[in-house]
């Protein structure tokens, strides 16, 4: 998911990136211009178009499509293309007006009244304040991982119903009338309208959810959409399906008829697809599989904010140490990792952070301001463990290392076992492959000892990747807990001043990684695309949501 801009004095608390060409990542590849022909008698003329099917791989399950619950990335992709809320992601990362034709807030920055434009369900329903409404509350009432972006909005009693001392109707959001909504605060926030552009801030047909009951969201038929596209079709495991949805808005200039989505997992196998043109856009390739693709107009190198790191569960008694924490993630050898086994623009993460997002005040990125906190050097590392060990009076730990079944899950993890037995003696690592939504639910029962744990940036802010170590999050599955670190972040929430802001999510990472070693930071992502270069129009997003449908075509 992904978030944008917003009100007036506070907008420059959120500073937009650039992905620099150039660099290793390469350029991001958007192509958002069309082609004009020319008619014989020399007047201008649209372009004639082909048919526009555009078939597409990713690389896992959407894991639901309730905006409400639970979502991995491939799942916030596709409600990109199905649903829309009051902004929506434009070219530049940047949010712009979409179910909402204007916005206003009152001086304090207290209560935001938006007036929505004409629009429909794809059943014909019209898409109301009320739904909305609904929507947001329903989300409130399930109280899921992303309730917290809610939070980072200060939506109005968000945080009190998230503990149980006040209801989901006592949400901060109500529909004045059919194309009125008021959005009440508790502070000022630097970040509603990024915020308001991701999945789980779009509408809720009523109607609809209570008719579907358990099975909304998870099947295509349980689908109601009110973005550029519909669901046709959704074969668990294997493929789905989206056709330009008709009563979409802005229908007019959504150009694609038909969208096929195939399940792929395998980087080779999904470039067997690209040659044979099967498919028009492959992803999570490495550059075994694009090899002899280099200098050609289909490669697209990016720069991505997602990361990898390692939890580290403290219901395994070795990890309750300090040292041995801190010297599993010293003798990580990452420049090994990600320039030799990976070699796909990966980069190696001395912080939750990743390099190249999020500008200070003044124009330096977090990485650089905050430096490589997690960094040693092989001799430390095993100083460390040696003291370790005799803390918890043991001479060897053997942990159990889980890991998704996906082509760099495996390279990774077969890597750290051969590298870390090698360089932390009395350590053995126990490789474990589990498919990605077992992973991420075994995460959250916290069965496990180590897993190999991946996130994206869902906005452009540090509290992207800080927000979810707050005590009893859902997505910290960890259970780490420092109330300092609490408290900080929710002063850095309110915060008005861009610098003292900025220093407090300094300070935070410092917390997490310098002072607590809570986790390991392993690496940031780099992202190898083959695209066909008649497909115009289709964005590719920097962070958060991966990429956009709407503008795209087929030239």
């Amino acid at each position: 998911m992904r978030m944008k801009s917003f009100l007036g004095s506070i907008m420059a608390l959120v500073i937009g990136f650039t992905v620099l060409t150039g660099c290793n990542f390469g350029s991001s590849g958007k192509n958002t211009s069309s082609t004009s022909t020319s008619n014989e008698t020399g007047s201008s003329a649209a372009p004639t178009l082909p048919k526009q099917i555009l078939n597409m791989i990713e690389g896992d399950e959407i894991s639901t499509l309730d905006t409400a619950k639970d979502m991995n990335a491939i799942s916030a992709n596709a409600m990109n293309s199905l649903y829309e809320g009051l902004f929506r992601y434009n070219d530049k990362d940047q949010p712009e007006l979409a179910l909402a034709e204007k916005h206003e807030a009152s001086e304090d920055g207290l209560t935001h009244t938006f007036t929505l434009r004409d629009a429909k369900w794809s059943n014909g329903d019209p898409v109301t304040a009320h739904d909305f409404e609904y929507g947001w509350k329903r989300v409130a009432k399930e109280n899921g991982p992303y309730i917290s972006l809610f939070e980072l909005a200060a939506l109005l009693n968000v945080t009190k119903i998230m503990n149980g001392e006040m209801k989901p109707d006592d949400l901060g959001v109500k529909a004045i009338d059919d194309k009125t909504l008021e959005v009440k605060l508790s502070a000022p926030s630097p970040m509603l309208e990024m915020l308001m552009a991701l999945p789980i801030f779009a509408p809720q047909n009523e109607k609809f959810v209570t008719q579907a009951g358990e099975k909304y969201g998870l099947e295509y038929d349980k689908v109601l959409s009110n973005g550029p596209f519909v669901m046709t079709e959704w074969k668990h495991n294997q493929s789905w399906q989206y056709k330009k949805n008709e009563q979409y808005w802005d229908a007019e200039h959504v150009k694609l008829e038909e969208v096929n989505v195939f399940v792929v997992k395998e980087g080779s196998a999904a470039v067997n697809l690209f040659e044979t043109e099967k498919v028009d856009r492959a992803v999570y390739l490495s550059p075994s599989d694009v090899a002899g693709y280099e200098g050609s107009e289909h490669l697209i190198k990016m720069a991505t904010t997602s990361n990898s790191f390692i939890r580290l569960n403290p219901d395994f008694a070795p990890f309750k140490n300090e040292n041995i924490r801190r010297a599993i993630s010293m003798a990580m050898d990452r420049e090994s990792l990600t320039s030799i086994i990976l070699n796909d623009g990966t980069i190696p993460s001395y912080g939750i952070v990743p390099a190249h997002f999020s500008l200070s005040p003044d124009n330096k990125y977090f990485r650089e301001a905050n430096g490589e906190l997690s960094k040693g050097t092989k001799e430390e590392a095993q100083a460390l463990w040696q003291k370790g060990l005799a803390e918890i009076g043991q001479t060897k730990v053997e942990p159990t290392l889980i890991f998704s079944d996906e082509d760099w899950s495996k390279k990774t993890a077969e890597f750290l076992k051969a590298q870390l037995e090698k360089d932390l003696p009395g350590f053995t690592l126990k490789l474990e492959t589990v498919p990605f939504d077992q992973r991420i639910t075994r995460e959250k029962a916290f069965d496990y000892e180590m897993t190999l744990s991946t996130w994206g940036a869902d906005y452009n802010d540090p509290t992207a990747f800080l927000d979810m170590w707050v005590t009893g999050r859902a997505a910290n599955r960890m259970k780490y807990s420092n109330p300092a670190y609490d408290e900080l972040l929710a002063k850095s929430n309110v915060e008005t001043d861009p610098k003292k802001r900025y220093d407090m999510l300094l300070e935070l990472e410092k917390m997490l990684i310098k002072d607590d070693a809570a986790f390991v930071p392993l690496m940031q992502f780099g992202n190898l695309i083959l695209k066909r270069s008649n497909v115009k129009g289709m964005i590719e997003h920097y962070s958060g949501i991966e990429y956009s449908l709407k503008w795209a075509y087929i030239e």
